[in-house]
């Protein structure tokens, strides 16, 4: 005697369709779906105070730890211009024909370390910082930007600094000085947009963040920091297309906007033509360029 089973026959599964629509009709939504460019740049400006706040509390934590606690947010650049001074200055000669050259030095040792130190913040923005984006729900350009921040109020203890070193070589106060705050406007907005281009880099492949002192280095040597480009571009050896690349080199514009505003020996004949809109034009690239870059995977941050 034989026995039948019967099985009972198997529902099918709902389409993911079907279940997108029952999800939508009882005003339902996909976790840690990315909003729309509006909304996140509403709940990105919602979170503004978050912003400065953790830029601050980040500064202020920076040199907790040592016995001299901030006065290093102004000795650390104030030595490398020294040292940069020993090495190009002195030794390999590169202040010869240029006026005022230790104001020069550390008017592009600062700019530049504003530069420097927010790509290299804003590569670790994500991956450096996972326990807080996954336990906590907000827009997350918010990091990198704070970096950023944090980077810019740092300089503005070095401006301090960079201040004194101007008067005290004879360099004059003059309306010209108002001139660096859009040019460091400017330079912020550059520096968030790489710093999020960075920061989505970053947190898909970490190994980044061990390159980036060399891609950096390399940038620092080409960019006029320790030698004037301008006095270089006279050269007939040197292709034109090399000057061009050089001149309007972003980190080289704003470090040469600074030195225009601040200095007096540093003629507006020494800028590239349209030197404002070259700034301006690297600024709404990489600012909004890397906006859309770093909102474009927001949902995958903290994941996997």
């Amino acid at each position: 005697m034989s026995t039948v089973l019967h099985t009972p026959p198997q529902t099918p599964a709902p389409a993911e369709a079907d279940l997108t629509a029952l999800a939508a009709r009882h005003g339902l939504s996909v976790s840690g779906a990315r909003p729309s460019l509006p909304e996140y740049v509403r709940q990105l400006w919602a979170r503004r105070h978050f912003i400065t706040a953790f830029a601050t509390a980040k500064l202020t934590a920076q040199y907790s730890q040592a016995k001299l606690g901030q006065v290093w947010q102004v000795m650390t650049p104030l030595l490398n211009a020294a040292v940069y001074y020993f090495i190009f200055g002195v030794l390999l000669g590169t202040k010869h024909g240029v006026p005022d050259y230790i104001p020069f030095l550390v008017t592009g040792v600062f700019i530049w370390t504003f530069t420097q130190s927010s790509i290299m913040a804003g590569t670790r923005a994500i991956s450096g910082n996972l326990g807080l984006v996954r336990a906590l729900h907000f827009p997350r350009a918010a990091l990198p930007i704070s970096f950023c921040l944090q980077q810019l109020q740092q300089l503005m203890f070095s401006m301090g600094a960079l201040v004194v070193i101007l008067l005290c070589f004879g360099v004059p106060v003059s309306a010209s000085w108002l001139l660096a705050l859009p040019a460091l406007f400017l330079q912020f907005t550059f520096n968030a947009g790489i710093s999020m281009v960075m920061a989505r880099m970053g947190a898909k492949t970490p190994d980044i963040a061990q390159l980036m002192p060399f891609v950096l280095r390399t940038w620092m040597y080409v960019s006029g920091v320790m030698w004037s480009i301008d006095k270089l571009a006279q050269k007939d050896s040197l292709p034109h297309v090399v000057k061009v690349a050089l001149a309007t080199n972003p980190a080289a514009v704003y470090i040469d906007l600074m030195r225009f505003a601040l200095i007096d020996s540093f003629h507006a004949s020494q800028l590239p033509a349209h030197v404002w809109a070259i700034a301006a034009g690297w600024a709404l690239l990489a600012g909004v360029g890397g906006f859309i870059y770093f909102w474009k995977a927001e949902e995958t941050y903290g994941r996997g």
